[in-house]
């Protein structure tokens, strides 16, 4: 373990209960492994399906551990400036156009390219922190190959550098997770530096555990229909399986409208909570027998 982390968590177990208190039910394997992660001092890589909760885990370990969690969404076209830190350039120019005549261009430029002029991102901003950091990058697969060029220097040394200011090196490294949904594959430099942990859909006990830990008012006998039906609805070859966030939205649902039993009327008239493409409900529809 570096000395640049104190471990948050005292044992397997440890990470259980606690990350069931901030409301996500681990399996032993996910406790492990972010058990791990945290003892060694090593980013946690986590790849799977979306909606199999692989954001919320970070999040979990945030509020756990009482940390700030700093995110870093990715998409297509993200570059440096939007991950690591940009400068300032409007008030550079003001401040290069107040000096002309006043002071040497040598003082001008040192003073430009200091901290006040700096715009630190998420990656440079969970470097600095000396608070209890998680830092998430979310959807690394959806960034550009040369993106993860720029999580290389951060993941390896825990360090950005600024090259009009050198190296700035975290002080206290900040627990690090990166989610990927698998829609390309990543660099084996990449996966060297972190742990790897593939989470895919629950089983029907944890979910059922898992709707009954965050909709509490659902009767065991609707639960268990709803978990049934999600299962159903997930081995169809759909554009868009139910994750098990909507799998919770639509126990909320059926409560909000007063429905006590997972009928074909209350499967027709909520399908929309779960199924978010017009071909997937008309799949299913067909597969539930509800026209």
């Amino acid at each position: 373990m570096s000395p640049l982390q104190s471990p948050s968590f005292g044992s397997v177990a440890d990470v259980t209960e606690r990350l069931a208190a901030a409301g996500y039910l681990a399996s032993t394997a996910v406790a492990t492994t972010v058990f791990l992660a945290d003892r060694l001092g090593k980013p946690l890589l986590v790849e799977g399906p979306a909606g199999v909760g692989k954001t919320e885990l970070a999040k979990a370990v945030a509020e756990s551990t009482k940390a700030e969690l700093v995110r870093l969404q990715c998409y297509e076209g993200i570059d440096e400036a939007r991950a690591l830190y940009e400068w300032n350039h409007a008030k550079q120019l003001l401040r290069i156009t107040a000096s002309q005549g006043a002071e040497s261009w040598d003082r001008t430029r040192d003073d430009v390219f200091s901290e006040e002029f700096l715009l630190p991102r998420p990656l440079l901003t969970a470097i600095r922190r000396a608070d209890p950091t998680v830092l998430l990058v979310d959807e690394i697969d959806k960034a550009d190959v040369e993106v993860e060029g720029l999580l290389l220097e951060v993941l390896s040394d825990y360090q950005v550098t600024v090259p009009e200011m050198g190296t700035i090196t975290a002080t206290r490294k900040p627990f690090a997770v990166l989610t990927s949904n698998s829609t390309r594959e990543l660099s084996e430099a990449l996966k060297r530096r972190c742990l790897f942990l593939h989470l895919d859909f629950p089983d029907a006990d944890l979910e059922r555990r898992i709707v009954a830990s965050r909709v509490p008012e659902l009767t065991g006998a609707l639960t268990d229909a709803l978990v049934r039906t999600v299962r159903v609805l997930r081995g169809l070859e759909l554009r868009k399986a139910p994750s098990v966030a909507e799998t919770i939205d639509w126990g909320r649902t059926l409560l909000a409208l007063g429905m006590d039993t997972l009928d074909d009327d209350a499967v027709r008239a909520t399908l929309g909570v779960v199924l978010k493409h017009q071909s997937d409900q008309v799949k299913a529809a067909a597969e539930l027998r509800l026209n």
